[in-house]
């Protein structure tokens, strides 16, 4: 029997990296065991078969310009496989007509004044508002406040509607009218305290970011989805699906975790609890032992959304990675809000007689669309795609991956909420939280915070295993 053991709650790349790097620096003997209450384990990383060909179905790409993926990929001896993009070149529909991306913005807030004129995004109105931000700018902002309501009161509704809100929605499938500043722009807002103008904050914070040369996002061939079956494979782990956790509590030693249907239980008994599921389910997990950061995490809403995956006849498309698709009056009334040209983006998937496409469904408010079969969900993708990109191809194959509840929403008042709740954690030691709820729901923030999850294990852990730590 072992020493001890260590339970992570939750199977998604942030629940996998915390048992990884746990298995590794525990002491001597310690069991580390993942508990998943799906069928599979990956989360939002999912490889399947469409037209012979394994591709992601879930997040497709990894941000490349910060280390923690990276990393972790170098440490499972996958560097040398890593891939960037062919071209990272997107655009935006808007009135019927594609424009650039405009380069030299923090999601949309411009710090190149230039780029964003000669993009064409903005009609003469929409670039006067713009223009005159540095010349008029407002008070400082000390207070947390949403993204729509700061852009459309200092860069006008049109910069809102046909720059900012389409990224913030292919990010967060959420809406800049709920969507914190401080939590979704963070560099953004450590600039705002001290300058009225949104555009001179977007070139203050680009000025102190560390230089970023190289490739902005990373996959691997055969999909990023490859990474928790890897993860899962570390010496040390065992990971066991279809056992969702339904209580945790606390014990003379350390914790006891309830698993299972409720006729047949399995009970486990740990020195250590990370827990790594969606809020919601986190809430109900912690509700008796955290009660206030059950509360918090109780409030933090999420958003559904689809990817639909299509394999078709080789044919031209716009050139680029890729389109988002702008709100507002004159934007195309359709339920497609991004577009992912995924042979042109990523040179190992062209080439060969089919091309791939991704069209992403719904966002925040929009669950009604997503009720809708496959069948009507492919259709309705290709009707759109029509209009977007010039799809003409009957579609060889197709696939529906539906995310139910996958996206956390970053509200205004986000960074705070998440300090109270790793404050009421933090004061149960051996207790530890992490994934896409808390500070970014990329791979790499949740890789990030995993690695925080497993350090504060080690720091804040159970008296019985102080001193015998190993180092990573």
């Amino acid at each position: 029997m072992p020493v001890q053991r260590i339970v992570v709650v939750g199977a998604g790349v942030a629940g996998l990296t915390a048992a990884y790097d746990l298995a590794r620096i525990a002491p001597p003997g310690t069991e580390v065991v993942v508990l998943e209450g799906s069928s599979r384990i990956g989360g939002k990383l999912l490889v399947a078969p469409v037209a012979g060909v394994t591709l992601d179905v879930g997040a497709e790409a990894a941000l490349a310009r910060v280390p923690d993926v990276l990393d972790l990929l170098a440490e499972l001896g996958l560097a040398d496989e890593v891939v960037y993009p062919a071209t990272t070149a997107a655009s935006i529909a808007v009135a019927g007509r594609r424009h650039p991306v405009p380069a030299g913005t923090l999601l949309g807030i411009p710090a190149d004044l230039p780029a964003l004129r000669t993009s064409g995004l903005l009609s003469a109105d929409g670039w006067a508002a713009v223009a005159a931000d540095p010349e008029r700018p407002g008070p400082p902002v000390t207070d947390d406040v949403s993204v729509g309501q700061l852009v459309r009161s200092r860069l006008g509704a049109e910069l809102l509607d046909r720059l900012v809100e389409p990224l913030l929605g292919g990010v967060y499938a959420g809406r800049a009218d709920r969507l914190s500043v401080q939590a979704t722009m963070p560099a953004l807002w450590s600039q705002l305290g001290t300058t009225g103008s949104l555009v001179e904050a977007a070139r203050a914070a680009r000025a102190v970011a560390p230089a970023q040369d190289g490739p902005v996002f990373a996959t691997l061939p055969g999909g990023l989805g490859r990474l928790p079956g890897v993860l899962a494979a570390t010496a040390g782990v065992s990971v066991r699906t279809g056992l969702p956790a339904r209580t945790l509590t606390r014990t003379a030693d350390g914790f006891r975790i309830v698993a299972g249907p409720v006729p047949d239980p399995t009970v486990l008994d740990c020195v250590a609890v990370v827990v790594a599921v969606p809020p919601g389910k986190a809430a109900g997990l912690l509700r008796g032992l955290a009660p206030t950061a059950a509360s918090e995490l109780a409030g933090i809403e999420t958003a559904s959304m689809a990817v639909v995956t299509l394999a078709v006849p080789v044919q031209e498309f716009p050139a680029g990675s890729g389109l988002l698709v702008g709100s507002g009056p004159d934007a195309p009334a359709g339920a497609v809000k991004a577009v992912t040209l995924s042979s042109q983006k990523w040179a190992h998937l062209g080439g060969g007689d089919l091309v791939f496409v991704r069209a992403s469904i719904g966002r925040r408010g929009e669950e009604a669309v997503l009720q809708r079969d496959d069948g009507d969900l492919v259709a309705l993708a290709r009707t759109e795609l029509r209009e977007l990109i010039g799809l003409t191809g009957v579609p060889v194959d197709t696939r529906v991956t539906r995310w139910g509840g996958g996206l956390p929403q970053y509200d205004v008042g986000h960074v705070a909420r998440v300090d109270r709740i790793r404050a009421a954690v933090s004061s149960i030691p051996g207790l530890a939280v992490c994934g896409a709820a808390y500070d970014g729901v990329g791979i790499a923030a949740c890789v990030r915070s995993a690695r925080h999850a497993a350090h504060a294990i080690r720091v804040n852990g159970p008296a019985q295993m102080r001193g015998q730590w190993r180092h990573d």
